[in-house]
């Protein structure tokens, strides 16, 4: 098989790459400028006109966007073309409640499905694959993105959506799915289900799995590909930028590849804004060069990686993303120590004797934070003796402070007792907010 789904680009000379990122810059300057007003008010408070946007290294003289410009402007205030031209609305919630709205234009949607289709090549999907698509569909881009690109490349589609997940299970058994696209958390609730029904790895035909939408840890990953048998390739996107497609790995699994041409990355420090250097981490930002819809200029994903420019060996010439720590908004500070969900979740799932889903339950009493870790026992330990879950609690809670250098609680609780989710895993529960 192929290993490039449009090799001209996916390989390109990076000198013609960054020449070509630059003439896409201008014209999607130019065309905020002229239909944005938004963008037209940040950019002139800058000082700043199209025409000073030359080469794509004039990009840091444009301004940030934020999802609360998105929120702010809701709507369809980020519209850079009519409602006529509009194809698509697709959104995502928010903790405010207020969705943040996307629209696409055709050529956005066939930009979409080109971007995708390259994931599912990457992912060694092709014509002979049948890809089971278990993101939910609707206002969310999951399901649909992942549909797009496996259609596009010609492979058979199974468009499940997420929940009911004995159904699930059933049909990678009949149907033969050879692909499975979920979240990475909604996966191992299908590896577990699979193992409550009696269904084994020789009745299903799973080579890959597609996963994405939620940080997940090296650790996970080889759950994952130890309970279905496959391999697995972490997929990155974002409603905002177009939905999954943004990057993804190779079968080298050294970094997400970005596809340039679409979607310029940068990293900044996410205290100062300035840019940081390839290598060096940080908060991802994005910059659409080829949406017509709702172009967005640096827009802050929140996210932090960092990006690597060396050679790939699969070819591909697109900068690297690692894989997302975590958010910068998802980070819990406790105690003044700055704790993310995937760092704990390593440590859960190094250790054993426990499964990979937990809780994090946040705090405050008598004016300090505390953190408890609720963590679910693998079914042979919570049929052993009550000495050996005490023992396994007090060995989890000194590896936390060991390796996170913070003090918490560790409840060990019954198998299946956890909230499962069909999405995005809910991992922290901060109670904080409630006694301030």
């Amino acid at each position: 098989m192929n290993q490039y789904w449009n090799k001209t680009y996916e390989c390109m000379d990076r000198t013609a790459l960054r020449e070509l990122q630059g003439e896409r810059l201008r014209a999607t300057v130019k065309r905020v400028y002229e239909n944005v007003p938004f963008y037209r008010e940040k950019m002139q408070q800058k000082g700043i006109a199209p025409m000073d946007i030359r080469t794509i290294d004039d990009i840091v003289k444009l301004p940030f966007t934020v999802k609360d410009d998105l929120r702010d402007n809701y709507p369809y205030g980020l519209f850079a073309s009519p409602m006529q031209d509009i194809t698509r609305l697709q959104a995502s919630s928010g903790t405010t409640g207020r969705l943040t709205v996307v629209g696409y234009t055709q050529r956005d949607i066939d930009t979409w499905a080109e971007v995708m289709a390259r994931s599912m090549y990457c992912a060694g999907v092709d014509r002979s694959s049948i890809v089971q698509v278990s993101y939910g569909y609707g206002l969310f881009t999951g399901g649909l993105g992942a549909h797009y690109g496996a259609e596009r490349v010609g492979a058979t589609v199974v468009p499940t959506s997420s929940g009911n997940t004995e159904r699930q299970v059933r049909l990678l058994r009949d149907f033969g799915a050879t692909a499975l696209c979920c979240t990475p958390s909604y996966a191992l609730h299908i590896a577990d289900t699979m193992e409550d029904m009696g269904v084994t790895l020789d009745q299903i035909k799973l080579k890959s799995g597609i996963f994405g939408a939620e940080p997940w840890t090296d650790a996970m990953r080889k759950e994952i590909e130890h309970k279905l048998g496959i391999e697995c390739f972490d997929i990155y996107g974002l409603s905002e930028i177009t939905g999954p497609g943004v990057a993804v790995e190779c079968n080298n699994h050294n970094g997400l590849h970005v596809f340039e041409d679409h979607f310029f990355p940068e990293i900044i420090d996410p205290d100062t804004l300035e840019p940081v250097p390839d290598g060096q981490p940080g908060e991802l930002v994005f910059t659409t060069i080829t949406k017509e819809g709702m172009p967005l200029l640096r827009y802050r994903t929140r996210d932090l990686s960092m990006l690597d420019a060396s050679p790939c060996p699969c070819g591909r010439t697109h900068r690297r993303m690692k894989k997302v720590l975590g958010r910068s908004d998802d980070m819990i500070v406790i105690r003044g120590v700055n704790v993310f969900p995937t760092q704990v979740e390593t440590i859960l799932i190094e250790m054993g004797e426990v499964e990979p889903h937990y809780l994090l339950v946040v705090d405050r009493e008598n004016n300090a934070d505390t953190l408890e870790v609720q963590v679910e026992m693998s079914q042979q330990l919570f049929s052993d003796e009550v000495r050996r879950i005490e023992e396994t609690e007090r060995r989890i809670r000194a590896r936390i402070l060991t390796m996170l250098g913070i003090s918490a609680k560790v409840r060990l609780v019954e198998p299946h007792s956890l909230p499962r989710s069909e999405g995005k895993a809910k991992r922290v529960q901060d109670n904080r907010k409630n006694k301030m």
